[in-house]
């Protein structure tokens, strides 16, 4: 439908008197969901599974490598399960369980169990899988397909090279850096630019742990990983996912940060890449923004929790399921967009704020100077009930 008529049909939604299910039979779709990674298509499964027509536009095509820690924190395993449905459940069937986790710090190592055990899933892998059952519920994709523009603030019209598309309601997924998120430069101040890093090393024997090693500057997280696709060919013993925060004066390429942690360095003397490395940049941290213009945002698009949490993919689906949920009385009439765009702030505030907040607390004690970051990790060593606790408020 050219760009023309959306216009028209939706300034006829808008006129006095007419109702949501008489200008819906106009719109192309209920739902069009921007972005198929975790959050995205989360959202869209969970709608189509309630019978809403949903429209999923991806930039990319799958599989494909991302920048990404690839844990999965056992709170979301059940979730995660029930979007992918059983033909998509090999992927969590083969995933690699993850039961401790052990951070080094200033010479000195801190170690605490994760029960239940949180899962080790390959990006290559759980996209691809999310975006098959995505089509298996009824979802339309389409690939290597650009938003440019989102218009109105519901109905709305989103731009594509490939014409405009219509809806009653649009969810933004598209990430932390894309042309429909925010800019580098807000309120006249330029942020601090961080890079991140990934790619697949063999390892012999690794532990089923996730390890972080920190280090001035940024730090790196290492854990075992399966991968289902055709790359799992070249596996020499055992395959470790390798991924890198660091400022962007520090380090720019992964072998500059094994260079950065004596111990990080030693343990990778024996490594050989599996994959070709992947860099995403720049990254910023700022305030959540669940919603915008009646816009819902989710997953990196509504905030970047900083990924030593390991609880990236599990906020990326359940923004993604909540946005989905928060929308359903506005295709059932019983509210409109609005109202379910501040629903869903709230619910949002409510139950995922607070790992972004604990995320920040954590992130400006291990900043502290190492002559007061010392009793602080003395008294982690000492007190893994205390540990624990940390541990579950990012969850």
């Amino acid at each position: 439908m050219s760009r023309l008529i959306a216009t028209t049909c939706i300034a006829w939604a808008r006129l006095p008197g007419n109702t949501n299910k008489e200008y819906a039979l106009r719109l192309m779709y209920d739902l069009i969901v921007i972005g198929g990674g975790p959050a995205g298509s989360s959202a869209a499964i969970t709608a189509a599974q309630a019978g809403v027509k949903v429209l999923l536009l991806e930039r990319g095509r799958y599989p494909r490598h991302k920048v990404c820690g690839e844990f999965v924190s056992a709170e979301s395993l059940g979730l995660l399960s029930e979007l992918l449905g059983n033909r998509g459940k090999a992927s969590l069937t083969d995933a690699v369980p993850i039961s401790h986790a052990r951070v080094f710090l200033d010479d000195r190592t801190l170690e605490s169990p994760i029960n239940p055990p949180a899962g080790s899933i390959a990006r290559y892998d759980l996209d691809a899988a999310l975006w098959r059952a995505a089509i298996e519920n009824g979802v339309e994709g389409h690939l290597q397909t650009s938003a440019q523009k989102i218009n109105g603030i519901g109905p709305f019209s989103v731009s594509t090279a490939n014409g405009a598309f219509e809806s009653l309601a649009v969810i933004n997924a598209a990430g932390r850096w894309s042309n429909l998120t925010a800019p580098a430069k807000e309120n006249g101040a330029i942020r601090e630019k961080w890079v991140g890093l990934k790619g697949h090393f063999s390892e012999t024997a690794a532990a089923q742990s996730v390890d972080l090693y920190f280090f001035p500057g940024g730090y790196c997280g290492v854990q075992p990983v399966n991968l289902l696709g055709p790359e799992n060919e070249e596996s020499q013993g055992g395959r470790i996912n390798l991924c890198a925060m660091v400022r962007a004066d520090t380090a720019s390429t992964l072998l500059d940060v094994f260079w950065l942690h004596p111990q990080l360095r030693e343990r990778s003397r024996d490594w050989q890449p599996l994959s070709d490395p992947v860099t995403t940049a720049p990254l910023f941290f700022r305030p959540p923004r669940p919603a915008e213009q009646n816009v819902l945002m989710v997953g990196d698009s509504a905030g970047f929790v900083d990924p030593f949490v390991g609880d990236g993919i599990s906020l990326a689906l359940r923004s993604g399921a909540l946005a989905a949920k928060s929308l359903a009385p506005c295709f059932s009439e019983k509210i409109s967009v609005a109202r379910a765009a501040d629903v869903y702030r709230k619910s949002y505030e409510q139950t995922l704020l607070p790992v972004f907040r604990a995320s920040s607390t954590i992130r400006k004690l291990l900043a502290l100077p190492r002559f007061l970051r010392g009793p602080l990790i003395s008294l982690l060593q000492s007190s893994p009930r205390f540990t624990r606790y940390l541990v579950q408020r990012t969850r």
